[in-house]
């Protein structure tokens, strides 16, 4: 029996292929990303070259019911990734179908330890190593990270956390006055998440950790919210946090941006930094200034 919600959902689909192009650094997670893509049931079109990319924008666009749902994988492998991407998304664009970027990272350790494991050859691989051939790819796909809509690093990532950030970013719609809000609570000790816009530090704070019955709960729990929040100095943080957004929030829309990551870090990223974390996406939410998503990064670590 057909509900008339999927009904819509169908007739959308066909009128608006959802397109996602799936890029960043050898060895930052675009196979496993593009394999939850490939189990939502997307058409996952990977290392396609890049002559060939207007070719397949004509192919979503002229049958709209097949292609409804694409993921593309798009990355150095396809010659000059920033004049794909744009030639890609200018295709799409020009038949009235909007693409949303994706560009996964991670640290210099981690690819390289990732590298090693499955003893892959990355693409830029020569004589200079694998630590020259990541700088250089860095450096080549700076123009398509800055073009993407949603960054993440999958550093720490589990699948499952992957798949949680990465459709949590996907699914949300933001109207042009608006910012799409990813914030990242996180521990310093265990480095900062590579995709944040901007870090805060809020290890100024007396920490719930030296307190015996506060140590074993998070930055979730009553009890460390009013500890946390009780201090005078967390208070006006927020109060300067609050009046330095609605300074910079209107002048990044204004330059065309259309997400901010923001970072709130302690030592260990699992009390003050939650706490500050949940305080600005509520105040975020109140003014509807955009979508707003979540993570705590250590949360899973204890």
């Amino acid at each position: 029996m057909t509900h008339a919600a999927d009904t819509e959902q169908t007739s959308d689909a066909v009128a608006q292929p959802a397109v996602v192009i799936v890029s960043g650094l050898s060895g930052g997670g675009k196979t496993a990303a593009a394999k939850l893509f490939e189990d939502l049931g997307y058409t996952v079109v990977d290392n396609l070259p890049g002559e060939l990319l207007p070719d397949l924008a004509e192919l979503v666009s002229s049958d709209r019911r097949r292609f409804a749902r694409v993921a593309i994988v798009l990355d150095v492998r396809a010659g000059d990734a920033t004049m794909a991407l744009a030639a890609m998304r200018g295709a799409l664009e020009g038949r009235g179908i909007r693409p949303r970027v994706v560009f996964l990272e991670a640290s210099d350790d981690v690819l390289i330890r990732r590298f090693s494991e499955t003893r892959h050859r990355h693409p830029l691989g020569d004589e200079r190593g694998i630590a020259n051939s990541i700088a250089e790819e860095r450096r080549r796909l700076e123009p398509v990270r800055g073009e993407a809509d949603v960054v993440l690093d999958t550093s720490d990532l589990s699948l499952r956390q992957l798949r949680e950030r990465l459709f949590a970013q996907l699914a949300t719609d933001v109207r042009a006055d608006q910012l799409a809000f990813q914030l990242i609570s996180f521990g310093f000790k265990f480095g900062v998440p590579l995709e944040s816009d901007l870090v805060f530090d809020v290890r100024f704070m007396q920490n719930p950790f030296y307190d015996a019955n506060l140590r074993p709960l998070s930055g979730l729990t009553d009890e460390v919210r009013a500890f946390v929040l009780g201090q005078p100095v967390a208070t006006r943080f927020l109060d300067f946090l609050g009046e330095f957004l609605d300074f910079a929030i209107p002048a990044y829309i204004s330059e065309g941006k259309t997400r901010l990551t923001i970072g709130i870090g302690c030592t260990g990223g699992y009390h003050r930094s939650i706490v500050i974390a949940e305080e600005l996406a509520t105040w975020l939410r109140d003014r509807d200034l955009g979508p707003v998503a979540v993570f705590h990064r250590e949360l899973d670590r204890t």
